[in-house]
């Protein structure tokens, strides 16, 4: 059963009508961890407003829990979480505070909900009386996501909830989140995050507000197109160009201290025949290995040919 359904979503802005979702769908079946990943001004913060009915949509339709996102707003408000990128809660209230007033607004209390928020509060309990503007981002995280959850929701939305935060919160984070997976919560994350997408059960990638592909971070690996290389050199500032310039080229574009290198003809000696080359444009210690690619390498490649 899909706990979240999408069919040719549309949202515009401005008097110039700009598309920043066009003609989306998807859906998320019940307790999944679905991923929507792609870079910033992709279309992910529109999609999500437009799902917790913070925004309405301008074509296509969706339902969240069942219920329709325009006419049954009072009820889907009522059933999800909804965790912001920006930090939202109060700062000038205390942890404990802030996670009674949203406990007030519906109709339930710490008490009643605590077992779902347990292994998260835990950690910032001990700060329960310092106002919330005073957290490290970390801490900002975790109480936001207390907030999101203190009403037991059904379907759990966190819009880039790991975007500046260090490396160490964002592994607790995701560690969270399979826990309360376990618990039968649907949750949608939106992130920028390549690497965050193998945690996730199925993602979406996006870009400018369209759909490249959806399905498990496994099987968009496995159908990645060409056989891949990692290439590098001592002379890697020129490494890019030459590639470029190389007749047998079909994409490659920089990745960490390699090039991630594809060919128009992948043959047993097409890997001898770019090393001579390089050799031969004054490029010394060349390096060049087939690997397997990353989820990254096939958001670049369906970025190419959508």
């Amino acid at each position: 059963m899909a706990s979240v359904e999408l069919h040719r979503l549309m949202k515009h802005y401005g008097k110039e009508k700009i598309p920043a979702v066009k003609d989306v769908s998807f859906s998320v079946k019940e307790g999944e961890l679905f991923g929507l990943i792609g870079p910033d001004g992709a279309g992910k913060s529109s999609i999500f407003r437009m799902l917790t009915t913070l925004l309405l949509p301008d074509g296509g339709s969706a339902t969240v829990a069942g219920y329709d996102i325009v006419t049954d707003y009072k009820a889907i408000r009522n059933r999800v979480g909804y965790m912001p990128g920006k930090f939202s809660l109060y700062q000038d209230l205390s942890v404990e505070e802030n996670l009674n007033f949203f406990a007030t607004l519906f109709n339930t209390t710490i008490q009643q909900n605590y077992e779902l928020i347990k292994d998260i509060y835990v950690q910032i309990e001990p700060f329960k009386n310092r106002r919330a503007g005073k957290l490290s981002g970390g801490m900002k995280q975790k109480l936001a996501l207390c907030c999101a959850l203190i009403h037991k929701p059904e379907v759990l939305f966190l819009d880039e909830p790991t975007t500046g935060v260090d490396a160490v919160s964002r592994k607790e984070f995701w560690e969270m989140l399979r826990r309360l997976k376990q618990q039968g919560i649907t949750i949608l994350v939106s992130t920028p995050y390549m690497d965050e997408a193998t945690l996730c059960d199925r993602i979406a990638l996006i870009q400018n507000g369209e759909i490249l592909t959806v399905n498990t971070p496994e099987q968009i690996v496995r159908n990645y197109p060409f056989p891949l290389y990692a290439i590098r050199s001592q002379r890697i500032t020129h490494l890019l160009r030459h590639l470029k310039e190389y007749e047998n080229t079909q994409s490659c574009f920089a990745f960490g201290e390699y090039l991630h290198l594809t060919f128009k003809q992948p043959h047993e000696k097409a890997v001898a025949s770019v090393t001579d080359y390089l050799t031969r444009e004054g490029h010394t210690g060349v390096e060049c290995r087939q690997i397997n690619p990353t989820v990254e390498d096939c958001f670049i490649q369906l970025m190419k040919t959508a």
